[in-house]
């Protein structure tokens, strides 16, 4: 096994982030969607608190993401064969982003309703 330094890993993982964000559509909808709803969070006043919450469920969404991807790239160069193993652990992968995603939802919502339902 490799020994790297610090700074080493850092890189790795800087270079795992960036191919990552390059090359995954859906993470960069989901980084997109962080953006929009931090700028409406600062336009809205929300509390730090709030704030916090929804930068939780930002870094767990795309963290989800990320491990879907991960294990897509690992199953993809394990088989190129199209088997029902290879299919439900992509599947159940995916439905993990969706469970992150649904909740990352709820959560915005309730946190958004009151501050938006001021403004009507």
């Amino acid at each position: 096994m490799d020994n790297h330094n610090i700074l080493q890993s850092f890189g790795f993982a800087f270079a795992g982030l960036v191919h990552a964000f390059r090359e995954n559509r859906n993470i960069k909808i989901h980084f997109s969607i962080a953006i929009l709803v931090m700028a409406a969070a600062i336009l809205l006043h929300i509390t730090l608190p709030e704030i916090i919450l929804l930068l939780v469920m930002i870094v767990m969404v795309i963290s989800a993401e990320m491990i879907n991807t991960s294990i897509e790239e690992m199953i993809n160069l394990i088989t190129t064969e199209r088997r029902e193993e290879a299919k439900i652990a992509k599947d159940v992968a995916a439905g993990m982003v969706l469970i992150f995603s649904i909740g990352s939802a709820i959560v915005g919502i309730m946190v958004f309703a009151p501050y938006i339902l001021k403004l009507i």
